[in-house]
């Protein structure tokens, strides 16, 4: 993909992970009320249905990729030295799958009841 296009791929990505991340929203706020006071039992129980897991699953994945784009994006205007902004830029997709793995693992000890 050429230089030029680039930022078209980000435009693009950036607005269907925060139209996707609406209902998703919603679903966690749903899932928020709906386990207020719940104790581990509780919530080990709603994560194992997939439904939920799944949702909570695509809800993460979709605001981690969301939010990484953005910083990108951040980085890509405001960081101009090129070791630094290289650094940045590892740093950044670093910190997203370092959550997005801690809290898949979360999510599915949650699911399987462990």
């Amino acid at each position: 993909m050429s230089k030029t296009h680039k930022g078209t791929g980000h435009f693009i990505k950036q607005r269907v992970t925060g139209l996707l991340n609406i209902p998703l929203i919603g679903f966690l706020i749903w899932l928020i009320v709906s386990l207020a006071g719940a104790n581990r039992a509780e919530m080990a129980a709603t994560f194992s249905n997939p439904i939920v897991a799944i949702l909570t699953l695509a809800l993460l994945a979709s605001a981690l990729f969301h939010m990484r784009i953005g910083m990108g994006e951040i980085i890509e205007d405001y960081v101009h030295e090129p070791r630094l902004h290289s650094l940045s830029m590892t740093l950044n997709t670093g910190f997203v799958v370092i959550v997005g793995v801690i809290g898949a693992i979360a999510v599915l000890v949650l699911a399987f009841g462990g």
